[in-house]
């Protein structure tokens, strides 16, 4: 094997990479460990893996995620230190939220520092990531009392750049509701099938004029300021509806364990105007505190308090003890939940995104945002905080400046639901697509190292 991956944290997004890295690139070899205690991780795996990575003469490059401590591993092992070593940002410490008002820990934002000048490539998922992250060098610098390093950023910029995480889009076809037949053929577009017609330009301005009238409509009764929270593109679609999963099957699922009783094909429950009058379906497909559930929960309860109809399935894997807010947020939200925890299984999670009508993020960081994209590709319309990545990913119809934004944009939604259904995405996903990507990761693991290592 000529490629050595290594990730110290498999689990999420970094999972996601490195598997689909040995998936589709030839001659790579995989060495992990589980995602769990990232900050143990951070602090020891170097070590580990310098025991555990046998010594070959046939590696030639080395590619692991930041969470590593490759200054670390490549004193200990000379032997990879010589190789060409690129190392690939998920995130990044500088500016990474720290739980409360504790003090951040500054070896983990150090280490990074220390393996980007180490490494030979390194690699961001989002300009906002790599920017972020470099221009905040110098301050985090200063924290050392006296005596300090200089000119890093300029130092390691050069060896800089972006490759957008790849996202491998799967089939989901079969479950897709009948309103989103159109959205459908739009994503299968992305993934290189010349055989699906693109929604037409008529169909394009029925949405258009459908949208101008939802519009007047908002304007006149939520008494909003701007056009921009209320911008809602849709297409014209053929409307249809999904059956509530039975309540009392939600009440025995929690966060971090599989959801039982899923709809074996949601098209086993289409029929007639039930669209029309079907709840609202949110979905929060996020993980942890920088997420900030806590603030979409106190949306969530404003709507139920004004006597909102809506239903909402929180997903997304946990990798630390769940806060609990989660707890007390389903006891509150009843028989509005849907959906309550982690789906180990692909085809449940993307059976779930592919129901719902909203994806909604309120996280306090993001880098890149893996979960929201594929929620869109199920046809979801998103709302995201308009800071962090998503202005880079997003257009600005779909961001929000602040909670009360987003609790208008939902209450409109909550009244207006069949509206939703027949939105069409307006954004680009081919640029985040494994078939968009792929060639630029074929040519990163397959150049030689260096002749001077």
């Amino acid at each position: 094997m000529s490629v050595l991956i290594i990730e110290a944290f498999y689990g999420g997004s970094h999972k996601q990479l490195v598997d689909l890295l040995q998936e589709e690139l030839e001659d790579c070899v995989l060495y992990t460990l589980p995602a769990k205690k990232w900050h143990w991780r951070a602090r020891v795996a170097a070590l580990y893996f310098s025991q555990n990575v046998p010594i070959r003469e046939n590696y030639r490059i080395l590619f692991t995620s930041s969470v590593l401590n490759l200054t670390e591993l490549t004193a200990l092992r000379p032997d990879l230190g010589k190789l060409k070593k690129i190392l690939y940002f998920h995130e990044n410490q500088l500016v990474y939220p720290v739980k409360k008002f504790q003090e951040r820990d500054f070896q983990y934002g150090y280490n990074q520092i220390l393996s980007c000048l180490v490494a030979d490539v390194v690699v961001f998922n989002s300009y906002f990531n790599m920017e972020s992250f470099l221009t905040s060098i110098g301050k985090f610098m200063k924290l050392i009392p006296d005596h300090r390093p200089k000119d890093l950023e300029n130092i390691i910029r050069p060896k800089c750049q972006v490759i957008y995480f790849p996202i491998k889009f799967p089939d989901v076809s079969r479950f897709m509701p009948e309103h989103k037949i159109l959205h459908l053929k739009k994503m299968l577009s992305i993934k290189g099938n010349d055989s699906v017609a693109l929604p037409s330009q008529r169909e394009q301005r029925e949405s258009e004029n459908l949208l101008d009238n939802f519009n007047s409509e908002c304007y006149v009764h939520s008494g909003l300021n701007t056009a921009q929270e209320e911008n809602l593109d849709n297409a014209l679609m053929k409307e249809s509806g999904l059956k509530k999963v039975n309540s009392s099957d939600n009440s025995q699922s929690h966060l971090g364990k599989k959801e039982q009783n899923l709809p074996l094909n949601p098209f086993d429950s289409l029929g007639g105007n039930a669209n029309q009058h079907r709840p609202l379906h949110i979905v929060w497909p996020h993980r942890e505190h920088d997420k900030d559930p806590e603030s979409f929960f106190k949306v969530l309860m404003s709507l139920k308090d004004l006597g909102l109809n809506f239903h909402v399935s929180v997903l997304g894997e946990t990798f630390t003890d769940v806060p609990d807010v989660f707890s007390e947020a389903k006891k509150a939200l009843g028989s509005s939940v849907l959906h309550w925890g982690y789906l180990a299984c692909k085809d449940d999670y993307f059976q779930v995104l592919c129901m719902a009508d909203v994806v909604v993020s309120t996280a306090k960081h993001e880098f890149f945002g893996v979960a929201m994209l594929e929620a869109v590709y199920c046809g979801c319309y998103p709302l995201c905080p308009k800071d962090l990545v998503y202005p880079e990913i997003f257009p600005a119809e779909y961001l929000y400046s602040t909670p009360e934004q987003l609790s208008k944009r939902l209450q409109n939604f909550c009244k207006r639901p069949d509206i939703i259904r027949k939105h069409l995405y307006k954004g680009e996903m081919a640029p985040f697509s494994w078939a968009a990507l792929h060639g630029k990761f074929r040519s990163l693991l397959t150049t030689e190292p260096k002749e001077d290592l």
